[in-house]
């Protein structure tokens, strides 16, 4: 997390009062992300273990995995409405106890089956949506307030938290501690210190223009109206398919297509985590000086090259070097696709939940898309299918472009 010294903490031309207060929420909102970063990583750095405790061939981990976009698919429906209504600190707060019940049903679930791990991944997967698209909610009017393009660092932490997950999660493996204890031990640790990490968010209405001005009141879902909001969405499915295959199958990929064993599989998936956290990290100062679309057009040509080394290397080594770029090719995408929805900040609740949704289908139809092709062709090849979507993401991004005029 960025340091009290980081100018990105500080908003511009802030004094007294407003300045600590928005310190403050920026402080708050990087815990929002790195938690939940944290618990998304611990759980994906297990895959491999659960999957081997139920003998799941790909195809049908593809369609376990789909519980947990099902389950953030509903919840991405209904996110705008309930920020709108409670907040993005009360629905952060919440969803995060919501979040540690699915993961604890996951820790004890897989021990009795296939249904009631579906069942708990769906509970986890509905509390990370409506959690996602709050602090991206949040994340957005930290960003307006300090003046500056932070958003990408928001995620960055995000990305901090899961690089934290996998290395810790390698280590366990490699210790041999059980699942349920390593997943239950993280649910309550989530649970417990996100509702009092949040309490230094900025009220939702912070920096809205009055109704009078050129941004009338109207309802959340007429985002799904606006062509660029849509775009956008597709914009984000694109990378957000980019970097969920990456979560999800990198370590089997790695582990059955190089036989390197479970250990080095997970330090693969933390390479890519780690490369996703520095591209986060740089990307305030590459955004400010190039522009969003230069910058996500190159980025998305750098994920190419890195999934494709990382698919035909033949070798480890030169595999998780794809790794790395693979996963600064991925960094900017979906933190990029948040801001834009939010340039108005009025209706930045609505459009930030549509983007979401939209986005959040390649988590729905990624993992049993892999699966499939992973029986076959082998997982490892069957990656080859996130490039198609990449190209897609450089023919749209021109959306990304702030709206010239109030809609």
């Amino acid at each position: 997390m960025a340091g009290a010294t980081d100018p990105l903490l500080a908003p511009r031309g802030g004094v007294g009062a407003q300045a600590d207060r928005t310190t403050r929420a920026v402080r708050a909102t990087y815990v929002s992300f790195i938690l939940n970063g944290f618990a998304m990583s611990s759980w994906a750095a297990r895959i491999p273990q659960v999957r081997d405790e139920l003998r799941l061939t790909p195809s049908t981990l593809g369609l376990v995995l789909l519980a947990i976009a099902a389950g953030s698919i509903v919840s991405l429906s209904v996110a705008g409405p309930l920020v709108a209504r409670f907040g993005s600190q009360r629905v952060v707060a919440t969803m995060s106890g919501v979040l540690g019940v699915g993961l604890l049903g996951v820790a004890v679930g897989y021990r009795a089956g296939v249904a009631p791990l579906v069942v708990a991944l769906a509970v986890f997967g509905f509390a990370n949506g409506a959690w996602d698209v709050a602090m991206n909610v949040q994340g957005a009017l930290a960003e307006r307030a300090l003046g500056r393009s932070i958003m990408s660092r928001f995620h960055a932490g995000w990305s901090v938290g899961t690089v934290a997950g996998a290395l810790i999660s390698a280590g366990l493996v490699a210790w041999h501690v059980p699942v349920s204890v390593h997943l239950a031990v993280v649910a309550g640790l989530v649970a417990a210190v996100v509702p009092f990490g949040v309490r230094g968010f900025l009220p939702d209405d912070h920096g809205v223009p009055a109704a009078t001005d050129a941004l009338p009141e109207r309802s959340v879902w007429a985002a799904w109206r606006e062509p660029r909001t849509l775009l956008i969405g597709v914009f984000v499915l694109a990378f957000a398919f980019a970097e969920g295959t990456g979560n999800d199958w990198i370590a089997i990929a790695a582990i059955d297509g190089y036989g390197v064993s479970p250990a080095i599989g997970t330090l693969g998936f933390a390479l890519f985590l780690a490369a996703m956290t520095a591209g986060r990290w740089v990307g305030p100062d590459l955004l400010d000086r190039h522009g969003r679309v230069l910058m996500v057009r190159v980025t998305a040509g750098l994920a190419v090259a890195g999934l494709l080394l990382f698919v035909f290397a033949g070798h480890p080594a030169l595999a998780f070097v794809g790794c790395v770029l693979w996963g600064l090719g991925t960094s900017l995408g979906f933190p990029v696709g948040m801001s834009a929805g939010a340039d108005e900040p009025r209706y930045a609740a609505g459009r930030v939940s549509v983007i979401a949704s939209i986005g959040y289908l390649a988590f729905l139809g990624g993992p049993p898309l892999i699966g499939f092709l992973g029986d076959q062709e082998g997982v490892l090849k069957g990656l080859t299918v996130v490039a198609v979507l990449m190209a897609l993401a450089i023919l749209v991004s021109g959306a990304l472009r702030p709206p010239t005029s109030p809609r």
